[in-house]
């Protein structure tokens, strides 16, 4: 049996020919080209249906789950399978399959399109949009590995994915707490007070307006051995937040959290396409996209030109996509001073070249400082 990281390789290498024409696949070649032996890698013997039982029911009139991962003939995992190209965003998919494993008692699901993985924690005591735990690409191997290993038959007999969830639980629920005290048009009035306390010999005033100009950055380590959080996902996580004001930020890459300073859009980011921002290498076709509104994230993906597939509807630009998904949340006779949206703004992802997970707005200020470097490389 080859290791997971001989299988993810491979897997990897089918998806560059398998992409050209995803659809021919179907659902039952992706789980015998693409899933299967990921399965298999982990440690779970696909032959004994003791183990991995295929099609599974609970009950005679159930619907089935592809896999079922099993230990002690107890199932541990649910994994739900798509044909390659399906719209994992579809949210039926994982609705459904979390809803069926909250019935039998399993606390693990994965969905799946043999690219992407996303893994949710069906018991979880939150709504079901914030139940995905991570996710990755299997065109990210060393990402895909670090999570995919957790799903192994001998790391669920310890339950290390329990382990992981908790303080992911736990730190992601810090770290909204802590956004919220720099995200709103004033200061948390706990947090004014508490720096007036701390600092006499400055007026409650000065204190609040400097807070107003800071920007906060909280960043929780990851610990070693634990997936990196992606983004479209539940991102977020960390012991100790920094917190940084403007003047005191590096000249580099990364992004802020909680309270933005807002930067004056220059003449030449407003000239710059999504399709220019592709050209550069800072967006990759394919992306996955994220946006949050009223506490539910979105999920969409960015396609090659410039579209973006959201809810498995295809839209022309990001602004048409985001409105669509603040439809979603607020109904579709939602007025339209509700529904306005800069769509630069409300999506996020990955930047590729910085590999840090941003706005796209953001995207498009560091592809116009790229596009003037490029021009004037001798500048200053």
């Amino acid at each position: 049996m080859l290791d997971l990281r001989d299988v993810v390789k491979q897997c990897a290498e089918r998806l560059e020919r398998f992409q050209r024409n995803p659809h021919r696949l179907g659902e039952q070649n992706t789980k015998a080209s693409l899933i299967s032996p990921i399965i298999e890698a982990l440690g779970w013997d696909l032959r004994d249906p003791d183990e991995v039982s295929h099609e599974y029911r609970r009950r005679g009139t159930d619907n089935p789950v592809d896999y079922a991962l099993l230990l002690l003939r107890t199932p541990k995992l649910f994994i739900e399978a798509k044909g390659l190209g399906e719209n994992l965003d579809v949210p039926r998919w994982a609705n459904q399959t979390i809803a069926y494993a909250t019935a039998a008692g399993v606390e693990w699901v994965a969905l799946t399109d043999g690219m992407q993985w996303r893994i949710y924690n069906a018991h979880a005591p939150v709504p079901i949009e914030q139940k995905l735990f991570k996710a990755v690409r299997i065109d990210d191997p060393e990402r895909a590995i670090e999570l995919l290993s957790l799903l192994s038959k001998d790391n669920m007999r310890d339950n290390r994915i329990g382990e992981l969830w908790n303080g992911f639980f736990v730190d992601r629920q810090v770290h909204a707490e802590l956004t919220s005290m720099f995200s709103g048009t004033e200061p948390a009035p706990e947090l004014v007070a508490f720096l007036d306390r701390r600092l006499p010999r400055l007026t409650t005033d000065e204190i609040r307006t400097s807070l107003m100009r800071a920007r906060a950055t909280f960043d929780f380590p990851t610990p070693v051995g634990q997936p990196v959080l992606l983004s479209g996902t539940a991102e977020n996580p960390p012991p100790h937040p920094t917190i940084t004001t403007p003047s005191a930020l590096p000249s580099n890459d990364r992004p802020a959290v909680g309270r933005r300073a807002r930067q004056a859009v220059t003449s030449q980011e407003r000239l710059i396409k999504v399709t220019d921002m592709i050209a550069t290498g800072r967006l990759r076709p394919g992306a996955a996209l994220h946006g949050d509104y009223r506490g539910i994230t979105h999920h969409g993906e960015l396609l090659a030109d410039g579209r973006v597939r959201y809810n498995g509807q295809i839209y022309s630009t990001l602004s048409a996509a985001g409105r669509a998904a603040k439809l979603e949340t607020l109904g579709f006779d939602a007025p339209e001073s509700k529904i306005s949206t800069d769509g630069l703004d409300f999506w996020h992802t990955t930047d590729s070249i910085s590999g840090d997970v941003v706005r796209i707005k953001e995207i498009r200020r560091r592809t116009a400082r790229d596009l003037d470097s490029s021009r004037d490389p001798g500048g200053m």
